[in-house]
């Protein structure tokens, strides 16, 4: 094929498949706006394949392995950075925070520092107690759900929650204190 029949071929596929694909990616978790810059990403790393391209059979399977193969990568560095003890808090949850502190929320520097608090308080948990907090504030799930997955009891698992709070709790007061 030439490169412009390539062209037209690759805009029908994104035409035809993008919004299959990004129903797909907002079912895993992602926000709209993830799932569309992995989905631009595949589409321009095709674009930049040009000329392999005319050798693909199902162009649409292909671009639907490769949002896969992003997926994954995506869940593997996800995965990195909550072992390091890394982890997204919402914007909106830190402005509260700032807020009831009686701090300006839109101070960049107050918002970066406690962030970094928070992910120090969160590493300095013990891991068993880490583990509720994320699982429930992070992975949405419910102490009953969290008990199936390890076999622990509710009571367990909900005094767990009690003392990170109350670990982060003071960690967090500190950094006011500061």
């Amino acid at each position: 094929m030439r490169p412009a029949e390539d062209q037209q071929r690759l805009e029908e596929a994104y035409q035809s498949e993008a919004p299959r694909l990004l129903a797909r990616l907002r079912a895993t978790g992602r926000t709209l706006e993830e799932a569309e810059d992995l989905l631009h990403d595949v589409f321009t790393e095709t674009m930049e394949s040009l000329p392999v391209v005319g050798t693909i059979r199902n162009l649409p399977a292909w671009v639907n392995a490769m949002v896969r193969r992003r997926m994954i990568d995506a869940w593997r560095h996800e995965r990195v950075r909550e072992a390091a003890g890394e982890i997204d808090v919402a914007e909106d949850t830190l402005s509260e925070i700032i807020a009831g502190a009686g701090l300006d929320p839109q101070d960049a520097y107050i918002r970066d520092s406690l962030v970094d608090a928070l992910n120090d308080a969160l590493r300095a948990l013990p891991p068993a107690q880490r583990r509720v907090v994320e699982a429930q504030v992070f992975g949405g799930l419910t102490f009953r759900e969290i008990a199936e997955a390890t076999g622990e009891s509710i009571d367990t698992l909900t005094a767990r929650k009690r003392y990170a709070l109350r670990n982060l709790s003071r960690a967090l007061k500190h950094w006011i204190d500061e």
